[in-house]
């Protein structure tokens, strides 16, 4: 499972599990220090957002050439661009911090980091570990603007696949786009194939139009059966798949340069060639 709806949103379940770390965190804090009548929900909640700010500059340190042109790109989080090592190593950091300036809240606040902690690294691993062992390429029914059936297997050819779910009426669907198309035409040793959820060839067709996008393995899944067999529950979602069909990561929601060059480093760096036209246009 990729994702989760929840009324008319969907939570990414790696946002899904931060939440319910802090909040784990938070009762196992107001349990730890009623007694005392120490509340550290204020603590806690200054050592979460730090967290989120260290991880967000070390996603952008990591990657600083993709927001070389696109300074405002930097504080636009919506790509989902954090680094997980980054944020970790900040609260840390922050935590012993505080639990050395504010002797009198460490037991509750060291009780209620942990668990938070504790609960946020056990659910994660056991989630990686069933999709480690569960995901790979569906077979669900798929075809082309013209309305013939198209086989996935046949059309990855062996290479490691990049799965975009998408729709027209989605705004981050359409904004991520040009992106997509760029990294289409630059990496020649990876299929990229664009899965329509719910809409009709025609549609899909005038808006490819429209936008002036010229796209590659553009498919329709009128049934949304990809969608479904990937645990997916909102748009865009991109799915990286390897060599061998696996599914090695997945991004949910719009797509930067950044975050997209985080998803193409799971595949074999001799895919990663880009093409000489590439390369000289880009000199």
């Amino acid at each position: 499972m990729l994702s989760v709806g929840v009324g008319p949103f969907s939570l990414s379940i790696g946002h899904l599990l931060l939440i319910m770390a802090f909040i784990v965190a938070l009762i196992v804090g107001a349990l730890a220090g009623r007694k005392e009548n120490l509340p550290v929900s204020g603590a806690l909640a200054d050592i979460f957002l730090a967290a989120m700010v260290g991880a967000r500059v070390g996603f952008v340190a990591r990657y600083f050439e993709h927001y070389q042109d696109d300074w405002l790109g930097i504080i636009d989080i919506r790509d989902g661009g954090f680094d997980v090592v980054s944020g970790l190593v900040v609260a840390l950091l922050f935590t012993g911090y505080l639990l050395w300036r504010r002797s009198n809240i460490r037991r509750p606040l060291g009780y209620a980091v942990a668990s938070g902690l504790i609960t946020w690294g056990f659910t994660g691993g056991v989630i990686a570990l069933i999709d480690n062992q569960t995901q790979g390429l569906p077979e669900v029914a798929l075809t082309d603007l013209n309305e013939q059936p198209v086989d996935l297997d046949s059309l990855t050819r062996g290479q490691p696949t990049v799965v975009n779910l998408w729709a027209t009426w989605c705004p981050p669907c359409i904004r991520e786009m040009p992106v997509l198309e760029e990294a289409q035409g630059r990496y020649p040793g990876i299929n990229f194939v664009f899965a329509n959820q719910g809409e009709h060839p025609e549609t899909i067709s005038k808006f490819l139009s429209e936008q002036n996008l010229d796209l590659k393995h553009v498919l329709s899944d009128r049934q949304g059966g990809f969608g479904r067999a990937a645990g997916s529950q909102g748009l865009p979602t991109t799915l990286f798949y390897n060599a061998s069909g696996k599914l090695v990561d997945s991004h949910m929601g719009e797509l930067s340069r950044a975050s997209l060059a985080r998803g193409l480093e799971r595949f074999n760096a001799s895919h990663l060639e880009p093409s000489p036209s590439k390369e000289v246009t880009s000199r």
